[in-house]
């Protein structure tokens, strides 16, 4: 499987201008736990969890018309969007991190998050156990003879 088919959410990208406050509220409308600061061409930059916005602006004052790239974190670690999800997994197993930008030739198009890597996972076992549930709550079926040819 390809890594933007587990990813669930459409990813959201700002510039490095906007304000904690936009940031914030944008995260919210969303439901998304991180955006990623993009340059004018939509490549990554930076990246700014809900928990930065706690940790490093609220917990340290900082005004909530402040730059979002005031708490960013640099260095984005991303992953092409086509690359096989076992890679992502790998990456993820490396770095202490829960989000990973995936791109198309630099350019943001989706994010992955361990929560949908996780959601798979669950899902998969849901299924591969889906035969076995049903007879340990209903018993073993009865066995049949075998039918008998002319």
């Amino acid at each position: 499987m390809q890594a933007k088919d587990a990813s669930r959410k459409v990813p959201v990208t700002v510039p490095a201008d906007r304000s904690l406050a936009e940031v914030a509220k944008l995260m919210d409308e969303a439901a998304v736990g991180a955006v990623v600061i993009a340059d004018d061409d939509e490549k990554p930059v930076g990246i700014v969890t809900d928990r930065d916005l706690a940790v490093r602006a609220l917990a340290r004052r900082l005004p909530s018309d402040s730059r979002v790239d005031a708490v960013m974190s640099t260095g984005v670690v991303t992953l092409g969007a086509t690359a096989d999800l076992r890679e992502a997994v790998r990456i993820f197993a490396a770095h202490a991190f829960r989000r990973l930008p995936l791109v198309e030739e630099g350019r943001m198009v989706g994010m992955l998050t361990l929560d949908d890597l996780l959601m798979d996972v669950v899902s998969d076992l849901a299924n591969l156990v889906r035969p076995i549930t049903g007879e340990v709550i209903f018993g073993h079926p009865e066995p049949t003879v075998p039918a008998e040819t002319s």
